[in-house]
């Protein structure tokens, strides 16, 4: 019901902008085009939600291998574990351990504490998710060619902000974690929730000054640097994490930071916080967390791709030539959701590779090594573009 709910706020929120910035025609409004937005932003509800799901067993499986296990290949559904080579590859890849997981949070007893406040704490789990539904409809899955010949981007929305609109909410989840470790009314969620807000300052001040730095570089060559179809179609030749690399770097190690990903997840560190603010937390509430934090990592790293590795650039210097027309597009979209599987595997990689950082440690990186770094770093390519 939460998921619908936000799903639905989402698709509202594209219809008003749409009819605001809807192109005038003979009768008025281009309901057409404002019918294809709302289209665009379920499907890309339906990729986010779609990687965040795979994730999940992708997470077990990654970390199985890594550790010379098997990882779930058990889990099955008698009918369709029945079906002749679907069903025996289904199990032996733990693709049901999805739908084993999705049924225990729907179906377990949902208990409601009685000492916490019970409105912020039932709206914690929407706030966690919601800005990861808002936030993807401004990504650019890819590209088609409009009736005029010219490259449009496949999203729900495309305004000249997109960067800063993307960047902007998806900050937002943070409120999710205060809610939920301030509402718990107990130390370990409190604990957990203002590690949370601190760690959420302490990276965003750089990781905003390291896609500054790409703006900057986008200005000279587009009119509206701050768009992610426009970052993404300046890559044509180069990609920025190639020109950019330290850039690329220190957004890279703010994206696990802001994702509260190992070795940054002190909010949530089971070793001295339980499970840190949705401690309080279970059934479908806790589920909804999680969905949360998986759908975080994949539009971070549809960003991410965005920004430095070129979107639907297959490789630098190399794109889909759009007089191929709808098979350009549909490689676009391939392109990019091949590289943000591949950025997913790289974050689940590096969670079960490295040990989790002490809490001084995290905050001593963000504040005297990467916003340094972020600072000198946009210095100088903005010394580098006025000349």
């Amino acid at each position: 019901m939460c998921i619908f709910s936000t799903t639905v706020f989402d698709a509202c929120a594209l219809l008003c902008a749409a009819s605001v910035s809807a192109p005038e025609c003979s009768g008025g409004i281009d309901w057409f085009g404002i019918f294809m937005q709302v289209v665009w932003a379920f499907l890309s509800i339906i990729v986010v939600m779609s990687f965040a799901g795979l994730s999940v067993v992708a997470e077990r499986k990654v970390c199985a291998y890594i550790q010379g296990r098997y990882g779930p290949n058990r889990t099955a559904i008698p009918i369709v574990a029945a079906i002749p080579l679907v069903g025996n590859f289904l199990k032996k890849n733990g693709l049901m351990q999805l739908v084993a997981d999705g049924l225990k949070f729907l179906f377990k007893e949902d208990p409601l504490p009685s000492h916490v406040d019970k409105f912020w704490y039932m709206a914690a789990p929407v706030m966690a998710l919601a800005p990861v539904l808002i936030s993807a409809c401004v990504i650019p899955f890819g590209f088609y060619v409009g009736d005029g010949g010219e490259i449009m981007p496949i999203a729900a929305a495309n305004f000249d902000v997109s960067l800063i609109f993307a960047l902007a909410v998806g900050g937002l989840g943070v409120y999710g974690a205060v809610m939920a470790g301030w509402s718990s009314n107990s130390k370990f969620p409190y604990i957990g929730a203002m590690r949370a807000s601190s760690q959420v300052i302490s990276y965003e001040l750089a990781m905003g000054l390291s896609a500054m730095s790409v703006v900057i570089w986008t200005a000279r060559t587009s009119d509206s640097p701050l768009s992610l179809f426009e970052i993404a179609h300046a890559q044509v030749d180069w990609w920025y994490c190639l020109t950019q690399p330290l850039a690329a770097l220190i957004f890279l190690v703010c994206l696990f930071a802001e994702t509260n990903r190992l070795p940054f997840d002190v909010a949530e560190s089971e070793t001295d916080l339980v499970s840190g603010y949705h401690t309080e937390y279970g059934s479908f509430k806790f589920g909804l967390f999680f969905v949360g934090e998986y759908g975080h990592m994949v539009v971070g790293s549809a960003i991410f791709t965005t920004l430095f590795l070129g979107a639907w650039n297959p490789l630098p210097g190399i794109e889909w030539p759009a007089s191929w027309g709808w098979a350009a597009s549909a490689l676009s979209v391939v392109t990019v959701l091949l590289k943000i599987a591949a950025m997913m595997f790289f974050m689940i990689w590096v969670r079960w590779t490295l040990p989790r950082f002490r809490y001084d440690q995290v905050m001593r990186i963000g504040w005297k090594c990467l916003l340094p770094l972020a600072l000198l770093n946009f210095t100088a390519y903005l010394i580098f573009a006025s000349f």
